[in-house]
């Protein structure tokens, strides 16, 4: 992998790497460049796999980007996160290791929590939130 100075550059050798279109300073629409064919295919067909899997970090990735940007520009995105990671599993010869799911949401836990409450307070109720923790206490 020392052909490649950083996993960004393999992705855009590959043509997997988003395309940054700006004009005026307003971001446009940008297609990803042109690059191996082959290899954009098959990484693009691995993350289509990848998306209809259960419990794991690429189909948690797919369906939040597919909310928000549509099914074929996740794909492009989740192709990408693949051939990132598949750089760094080579470049330092580890196994891959999978985040679960649920990765994204323990990161951001209080954004989420912040968000929900939010969410149902808009609704017109009135929440009191307490973890886990403190309500078995409580029960006991």
């Amino acid at each position: 992998m020392t052909q490649f100075p950083s996993a960004q550059h393999l992705a855009s050798w590959a043509g997997i790497c988003p395309g940054n279109h700006e004009s005026a300073g307003k971001r446009l629409s940008g297609k990803p460049r042109k690059g191996s064919a082959w290899l954009r295919r098959s990484l693009c067909q691995a993350a289509w796999a990848a998306s209809h899997t259960k419990e794991t970090y690429l189909a948690a990735r797919f369906h939040r980007l597919a909310a928000r940007k549509g099914k074929k520009r996740a794909i492009v995105a989740v192709a990408h996160t693949i051939l990132v990671s598949l750089y760094h599993m080579l470049k330092t010869k580890q196994p891959y290791r999978e985040l679960g799911a649920d990765f994204l949401d323990h990161r951001n836990a209080e954004n989420i929590k912040r968000y929900l409450l939010k969410r149902l307070e808009r609704l017109g109720l009135q929440v009191t939130v307490r973890s886990s923790e403190n309500a078995a206490a409580l029960l006991a």
